[in-house]
């Protein structure tokens, strides 16, 4: 065998190797590390995207471009970090931080802070108004463990209403979602149920961890640990009546935060796990 091609062809193989692979993912940039926790994205010009972390984590929210560095942060000044588990936005800009975070299904504080556009703010401080919420269908903190079905990490915002989507914690496991909405607006409300959604049953990546709705509201997306469930065609409250396409990414990592950017760009950012993770990507629905 000729020597040199041989040579060549192991460089070739080792250069491949060392590459990181995102399956149809497209990487973008390595998000700092005061995201290693980063539970929600949104932005309202495509790109600007703000971020949060989710419990345990500062009262911050953060702004990073599309090559993932961050350009500022502001503190929320009147509201704690209790569970931070995503972000919406509406048309004027104002954004909303989901704590709604509830893994125990024990919370009964559970709320919704409306920050003011955040890309006007220039102080280092941002007051929010809260919105408060419950589940009238649930009665007991916690319930009994085949009906742990109020915890959420995903929301968007559509028509002055925030639709929350439930993360699945029941035993056994059977990756039901349940859809609420909440008025967008100051007050103690109780959410109201629109409808249920089963993504698949394993529970490593069927839990529906981040959602969003694009800036036509013609596409709901929501977001798994490697998948993307979207909806269209849909012409009500209960937008999983409409036409569902199951995208499986070909990437598993810990995914817990979805954002359009565009009608048909998703932006999609993982959490920090050992070695992996901590990253902002994009997918193209074209």
């Amino acid at each position: 065998m000729n020597k040199v091609p041989f040579i060549l062809l192991l460089a070739f193989l080792h250069s491949c190797a060392q590459k990181p692979w995102y399956g149809d993912l497209t990487y973008l940039g390595k998000l700092p590390s005061k995201l290693n926790e980063i539970s929600g994205i949104t932005t309202n010009d495509g790109e600007t995207i703000w971020a949060i972390e989710d419990n345990g984590n500062k009262n911050q929210i953060y702004a990073v471009n599309l090559e993932a560095n961050l350009i500022k942060q502001f503190k929320i000044d009147n509201a704690k970090n209790h569970d931070w588990e995503d972000l919406a936005k509406d048309p004027e800009g104002n954004i909303y931080i989901g704590d709604f975070g509830n893994n125990n299904n024990e919370r009964e504080n559970l709320r919704i802070l409306k920050v003011p556009n955040p890309d006007d703010a220039t102080e280092g401080k941002i007051k929010v108004e809260k919105i408060k919420f419950h589940y009238p269908e649930q009665k007991k903190f916690p319930p009994k463990k085949s009906m742990l079905h109020f915890d959420c990490e995903a929301f968007f915002y559509h028509n002055n209403f925030l639709y929350l989507i439930t993360k699945d914690r029941s035993r056994p496991y059977l990756g039901k979602a349940y859809i609420y909405k909440v008025p967008a607006e100051k007050g103690d409300h109780a959410a109201a149920l629109v409808g249920e959604f089963i993504s698949c049953t394993d529970p490593l990546f069927c839990s529906i961890t981040g959602a969003d709705i694009s800036p036509d509201g013609k596409k709901v997306a929501l977001l798994g640990s490697g998948f993307i469930w979207l909806f269209t065609e849909f012409d009500s409250d209960d937008f999983t009546q409409g036409k569902l396409q199951t995208i499986d990414v070909l990437h598993r990592t810990q995914q817990e935060s979805i954002c359009f950017k565009d009608n048909n760009t998703i932006l999609i950012a993982d959490e920090q796990s050992k070695t992996k993770g901590r990253n902002l990507y994009s997918y193209s629905l074209d």
